[in-house]
């Protein structure tokens, strides 16, 4: 209703609320509303394909000193398949602990986390079926997981009381890659209350035998037949063909998919089965969420690489509780490709393939970042399907794992970090020390997260209230001042009202109208970042702003409608995204979506609200309310279902190679300084590829005092000039690689559904 209240009655109900919400708990302070933690669930060690040792990641993700983004929780979840090194040995003395010591050979050199598992001290046999020859041969990674990486991982957690488990980045049947895990077995309460062992060796009181039975199952690049020696594994699900599937090894007790033509369908179908095994088997300790899922491509009938919506909405309706998302925030962020995503990426067949969409958007897959686009058309469906970020860590590139500076990745928490609201469910531990995997699994289901990058923001609370029925200024504020006591202290907003946060929806009669509120902190200070120069692609539009000091330039509201579910079958339920997305000579997009297929748009999504420093509230910028933005505003009254989700970034609308007038991310392309293939992977075919450097677009231009050669190892914070590593074209220096991620950052939430009594019902969201 409209107010009637003089303006100093206004004023002083929105003061009131306001002061009354900075004056609430202490920020930090957990709440029966559960806190806000921040994880990642993908990244590698010698385990599979990284750079070092177990006990150096989790050092390096975790540690608040040595490395000041410590993450609150961590999952340690290599590549399947199989790997030679053994990843339980450490780097140097700084690693060592009383249970896994530095180990040296008969002749006294010291054993490092690139040793094969053959050649350590004493040597490691790989059981079931051998690959390659001694002394490298590799070890499945099954055999990896239950007998050596999970008891360092419970041990680690132990020894240092951090949250740690273990995961697994699948090779995906039928597509590319997952993070995943199955957490039964995993670190029993009693793994903190135990003494730990004051010399070498650990026998775990867990186990991640869910997980390696389910990586022996259903990863692709376990080609073991040998049943997991000892363990005698069926991988057989309840209700499914199993030994009358095609593709059944009586041997194995598995699928495994034939070759050749149908390969990618042969293999969805086995990856289905797998999510069905997680639904049966471990229906609330696991999770399945596509990996950087538009790196390899569409999806490829006859071969294995990436996924179209179909495909996530068949592993969605086979287990909606185990694959509720997707990381299409993928890491690899300092990559010469931002997110090792480009154009011509995948071969198929003779043609060489774009990544979908033909690179990232501010960091972000096309999937998620296009507004209207696969994430919409799932979230129109009313889906619980909720959008996640990861590290992807494997190496810094040209540098060493210890330099500041990066070519290729930035470490678990170091640039991007998901927040997940999680609860204390066993009623015996204080957050976020003692957080469970379960609690953590619960957390990230609920959807009740959100990404950042950059430390663009590091709290956020996002709310939508039935109309309060008071004069419209009064319950605007009480609404915004509940998200802002939110906020401050990194929990869910606590309300009388029928109210719904990220991840939820709210029911109500048609004709309601809605209260939407938000609160943010944009961290006043530094980030992460090495760098002290001006952001080169804000220098383009004369803004004068440090790498290192980001400030959040403006938030999008973006709404779309709810229709319901999509069914197998029908035309609207698959649909690939277009190959020529991308205009690789222009570097710009479709202004519609109409080469979109219907399956795979929602053309109902778009920008309800935008605000900035001229429509949000400021709080004062020192104690307690350093850093934060609030904001509120009205939906008209609602006439059918509906969902709000948020973004927002850095980088002002129409910055030049960066964002078009209305805010949207521009093409990475014009910052990746890689090489681009020819079109044909035929030989003789006419070379039509782009030499490096080609796309560069921002220039760098700041010289400084500080300016470390490539050679040396940098481990300070005050590179005040473009880094030796930044390519150059003539005589000028190009924003790419960690400068290029650095100076472009972006936050996501997940989305607050609104279903309309008598319209579509959001079936997908309890």
């Amino acid at each position: 209703m409209n107010s009637v209240l003089s303006k100093s009655q206004i004023a002083l109900a929105v003061a009131t609320a306001l002061s009354a919400a900075v004056m609430v708990t202490a920020p930090g302070t957990a709440h029966a509303g559960g806190t806000y933690v921040t994880g990642d669930f993908h990244n590698h060690t010698t385990c599979s394909d990284g750079s070092i040792s177990m006990q150096k990641l989790v050092k390096k993700a975790t540690d608040k000193s040595d490395t000041p983004w410590g993450l609150d929780w961590f999952v340690q979840a290599g590549h399947g398949g199989s790997g030679n090194r053994n990843c339980t040995l450490a780097e140097d003395a700084t690693l060592a602990t009383p249970a896994y010591p530095l180990v040296t050979s008969t002749t006294g050199e010291l054993l490092g986390p690139n040793t094969t598992w053959q050649s350590s001290n004493p040597a490691v046999q790989p059981k079931g079926d051998p690959q390659g020859t001694a002394p490298n041969q590799g070890m499945w990674r099954w055999q990896a997981l239950q007998e050596f990486q999970y008891p360092i991982i419970e041990y680690l957690s132990a020894f240092k009381s951090k949250p740690l488990f273990l995961g697994l980045e699948s090779i995906v049947a039928g597509h590319e890659h997952t993070s995943m895990s199955v957490i039964t077995g995993q670190m029993p309460a009693s793994v903190f209350s135990t003494p730990l062992p004051s010399g070498p060796g650990y026998t775990p009181l867990g186990n991640a035998n869910a997980l390696s039975k389910w990586a022996y199952c259903f990863d692709r690049a376990v080609a073991d037949t040998s049943r997991g020696v000892g363990n005698n594994w069926d991988c057989s699900v309840t209700g499914s063909a199993n030994a009358a599937d095609p593709s059944w090894s009586v041997t194995a007790q598995k699928l495994i998919p034939a070759g050749g033509t149908g390969t990618g369908d042969r293999g969805h179908l086995k990856t289905v089965e797998a999510v069905k095994w997680m639904k049966e088997f471990a229906p609330n300790g696991s999770y399945y969420v596509p990996a950087h899922l538009e790196r390899a491509g569409p999806f490829n009938p006859n071969g294995n690489n990436g996924f179209n919506i179909e495909n996530l909405r068949n592993f969605n309706n086979a287990a909606p509780r185990v694959a509720f998302g997707m990381e299409t925030q993928p890491g690899h962020g300092a990559s010469d490709q931002r997110g090792e995503y480009t154009i011509r990426r995948n071969p198929i067949g003779t043609v060489r393939v774009d990544s979908v969409g033909g690179t990232t958007y501010g960091g972000t897959g096309v999937y998620g970042a296009q507004i209207g686009g696969v994430w919409d058309a799932l979230l129109g469906e009313g889906r619980a399907f909720w959008f996640f970020a990861s590290s992807d860590w494997h190496n810094r590139g040209m540098f060493g794992s210890d330099d500041r500076r990066s070519s290729q990745d930035f470490y678990p928490g170091e640039y991007q970090r998901d927040y997940v609201l999680v609860h204390d469910t066993d009623g015996s531990r204080s957050l976020p020390d003692r957080l469970t995997p379960q609690e953590i699994v619960d957390g990230l289901r609920t959807g009740n997260s959100f990404a950042a990058s950059g430390q663009l923001i590091d709290r956020l609370a996002f709310v939508a209230c039935e109309d309060t029925r008071l004069p419209n200024i009064i319950g605007n504020a009480i609404v915004e001042g509940a998200a802002l006591i939110a906020a401050l202290n990194n929990t869910d907003v606590d309300l009388d009202s029928k109210c719904a946060t990220l991840g939820e929806k709210l029911v109500v009669r048609k004709n309601t109208g809605i209260v939407v509120a938000i609160a943010v902190r944009d961290p006043v200070g530094t980030n992460y970042a090495p760098y002290t120069f001006p952001n080169p692609s804000l220098v383009q539009i004369s803004m004068n702003q440090p790498i290192n000091q980001p400030v959040l330039d403006h938030i999008d509201v973006i709404r779309g409608m709810v229709t319901g579910y999509k069914q197998p079958g029908a035309a609207d339920y698959s649909g690939q995204w277009p190959n020529d997305w991308l205009d690789e000579t222009t570097l710009k997009t479709p202004s519609d979506l109409s080469s979109v297929p219907a399956g795979a748009r929602n053309t109902s999504a778009g920008i309800l609200r935008t605000f900035n420093s001229a429509t949000w509230k400021s709080l004062p910028n020192s104690g307690a309310t350093r850093g934060f933005k609030v904001m509120v505003f009205r939906l008209p009254p609602v006439q059918a279902s509906q969902y709000l989700r948020l973004r927002g970034t850095n980088i002002p609308p129409s910055t030049p190679w960066e964002t078009d007038a209305n805010g949207n991310p521009l093409s990475d392309l014009a910052t990746n300084s890689a090489e681009v293939l020819k079109t044909s992977t035929v030989a003789t075919d006419p070379d039509d590829g782009f030499p490096a450097n080609h796309f560069l677009k921002i220039p760098c231009t700041t010289v400084g005092t500080n300016v470390p050669p490539i050679g040396t190892t940098y481990t300070g914070t005050d590179i005040d000039g473009c880094p030796s590593h930044l390519p150059v074209v003539g005589d000028t220096k190009y924003s790419a690689y960690d400068v290029a991620a650095w100076s472009d950052l972006w936050f996501y939430s997940n989305p607050i559904f609104i279903e309309v009594q008598g319209s579509t019902p959001v079936a997908g969201v309890n």
